[in-house]
């Protein structure tokens, strides 16, 4: 019985290692973006918007910034659900955004990504825990 215990343990706590964020992975995974976004205090709109403050901001939210109608109508409360479904697949989820993106399908690579750009507040400071 103990041996199914600590099989069982162990194979929880490696299944969740699988599933789990690392914001270090998440800052390489962000290279893709770095074209078209920015993050951090120095955060400024490129041919993207910047991305601090995402958790919890409306798209279409960053001012001075040129959204296609589709995005500033879209309704999307950006959240880790919301921004995985978007990253998969943008043009999927916002018929006529401007995002000419083909996606991430690596879920992995996908929740590093969002652990990464979550940290920063409005201001691109790192959130303190």
């Amino acid at each position: 019985m103990r041996v199914l215990i600590v099989g069982a343990v162990m194979l929880a706590t490696s299944a969740g290692a699988a599933f789990a964020q690392n914001a270090a992975d998440g800052e390489k995974d962000f290279a893709v973006c770095r074209a078209c976004h920015q993050v951090g205090d120095s955060a400024e709109n490129m041919l993207g918007p910047q991305l601090n403050g995402l958790d919890g901001r409306k798209a279409g939210g960053v001012a001075d910034y040129p959204y296609s109608e589709a995005m500033k109508n879209s309704g999307i409360t950006w959240n880790a659900a919301t921004f995985k479904q978007y990253i998969h697949d943008p043009q999927a989820m916002v018929k006529g955004t401007k995002m000419p993106f083909a996606g991430i399908k690596d879920d992995t690579k996908v929740a590093d990504l969002w652990a990464y750009i979550s940290q920063f507040d409005d201001d691109g400071a790192i959130k303190k825990k």
